[in-house]
């Protein structure tokens, strides 16, 4: 089942603020028979991280998970046969600053091509390659993501956990997942490598772990957000890949498991950053 402070110096006699982005969120689940439980809750490998926690816990019981890296830095963190009783789930991190820009892979460009399980390019590329014809690079990933924010309503609740692109394309209403895949899927039909990340989101109203896309543009990684509500500056990376089945922040297996709770938190000791939707940007 898915889930789906410091300063550094700039020029001579001048300093610049270092962003200190604090994380959290705390779900609950209730367990009926033992099962795998998959979490992807964890800040991704790179970014500077002065405090962490992790606490997985059984009815009040502390358990062990053991963290497995995947791609793109993303930890995951397993645990075995849990349950069954009340699955209680921690984390807090604290992250300082930015980290360097994401590296391309040489298998990215072909590996983000495909139609995946959520992001289904394959039938909608008639429709993309007619859509977005006349547009190309930067100024396609900004058509793309437009188009979508234009068109597709935001609507809380109003997506199955089993819809893709496909499905949103004809509703034209869902959260940001479903944005992010639409935008993803879009650009795949047009021949453009694109990837969906989780990530924890200061400013996000309503709070709430967010979903973004990413399309390889001369040579780099651009996160868009057709969504809009936060700024792109500020996110912070938990997990990377084809679409959602990659990056859901609970999966679970063996068993029903029923999520009773979930909150999630995340600011910025700064002013949120001002976001040029005119000009790219990094998720970093």
């Amino acid at each position: 089942m898915i889930f789906g402070p410091g300063r550094a110096p700039a020029r001579t006699g001048e300093t610049v603020p270092i962003m200190r982005r604090s994380v959290s969120c705390t779900l609950e689940a209730a367990v009926a028979h033992p099962t795998d439980v998959a979490l992807s809750v964890a800040v991704a490998l790179g970014p500077t991280v002065a405090e962490e926690r992790l606490t997985v816990m059984l009815d009040g019981e502390p358990l062990v998970a053991r963290e497995v890296v995947d791609d793109h830095g993303t930890r995951v963190h397993l645990v075995d046969a849990i349950g069954p009783g009340r699955l209680t789930v921690e984390y807090g991190a604290t992250v300082l600053g930015h980290t360097a820009s994401v590296p391309v892979q040489a298998i990215d460009a072909t590996r983000y091509r495909r139609a995946s399980r959520y992001c289904e390019s394959d039938r909608i590329g008639a429709f993309a390659r007619a859509e977005f014809r006349e547009l190309e690079g930067l100024g396609l990933l900004e058509g793309v993501s437009s188009w979508v924010g234009q068109r597709v309503a935001y609507v809380a609740g109003s997506s199955r956990p089993t819809d893709g692109a496909v499905s949103t394309l004809l509703s034209r209403e869902g959260v940001c997942r479903d944005f992010a895949h639409l935008v993803v899927a879009l650009l795949r039909a047009c021949d453009v490598p694109a990837r969906v990340a989780s990530v924890y989101a200061p400013g996000l109203q309503p709070m709430d772990f967010h979903a973004v896309a990413e399309a390889l543009i001369d040579d780099r990684w651009l996160v868009t957000d057709a969504t809009c509500l936060a700024p792109r500056g500020a996110l912070v990376r938990i997990a990377t890949g084809r679409d959602a089945a990659d990056t859901a922040f609970l999966t679970t297996t063996g068993s029903s498991v029923e999520l009773t709770a979930l909150e999630v938190s995340a600011t910025t000791d700064l002013d949120l950053p001002a976001d040029d939707l005119t000009q790219p940007a990094q998720l970093r």
